[in-house]
């Protein structure tokens, strides 16, 4: 049987360099953003990882395992598919996410000819936005898809991709809009006011 290559590390007695580790090699945090919308098989991984080899996402998937970050489980019949999701370490790492899209949202130009666009990768960027909104399932609509965001009263967030049973509050927007929210050139107020984002809540029972 052949030796595994040990997998690299920094070396260095620093918790930035083991977070590094574990997280830092390319593909890593984009599987977490995924999964952080919920349990994924691979081929749905595969194709919302638009780049990523069927190498590199089995061996990137593999050492997140082995990092505890990733389980995989079996679903039952009739699925009879096996689905990736976070473990608790896993799901930590959301709010290194937030902040590397707040990070990364001024840099959030017109999109590339290049550029992959899915509806869900807007979700992290505009969860201080719809946490504005109070404990709240809203549900968001571009163009390019559908996701909802769930907010709680301890100020605790989650998101999913596609739409919500349960959804209270309907917003639709496009995505230049989701970019001016995410960048903080624009709160929500301001793009219902302006005509940019339609939002309406359900009728209270």
């Amino acid at each position: 049987m052949p030796r595994q290559p040990r997998r690299r590390s920094y070396d260095q007695y620093c918790a930035a360099a083991r977070a590094l580790d574990a997280v830092g090699d390319r593909w890593t945090l984009l599987i977490v953003r995924e999964l952080l919308a919920g349990p994924r098989r691979y081929t749905d991984l595969h194709a919302d990882l638009p780049g990523v080899s069927t190498d590199m996402l089995a061996g990137r998937l593999k050492d997140m395992e082995g990092a505890g970050l990733v389980t995989r489980r079996r679903l039952p019949p009739p699925a009879s598919a096996s689905v990736y999701e976070l473990t608790g370490r896993g799901r930590e790492l959301l709010p290194v996410l937030r902040a590397l899209a707040a990070w990364g949202a001024p840099a959030l130009d017109e999109p590339r000819p290049t550029d992959a666009v899915r509806a869900h990768w807007f979700a992290i960027p505009l969860l201080t936005a719809l946490a504005e909104l109070g404990e709240r399932v809203v549900q968001v609509t571009l163009d390019e898809g559908v996701f909802h965001v769930r907010t709680g009263d301890d100020g605790q967030v989650e998101y999913g991709d596609g739409p919500a049973n349960d959804a209270q509050v309907f917003l639709r927007t496009d995505t230049p809009t989701c970019r001016a929210l995410a960048g903080g050139e624009l709160t929500l107020p301001e793009a219902v006011a302006s005509g940019r984002a339609e939002l309406h809540e359900t009728a209270a029972v």
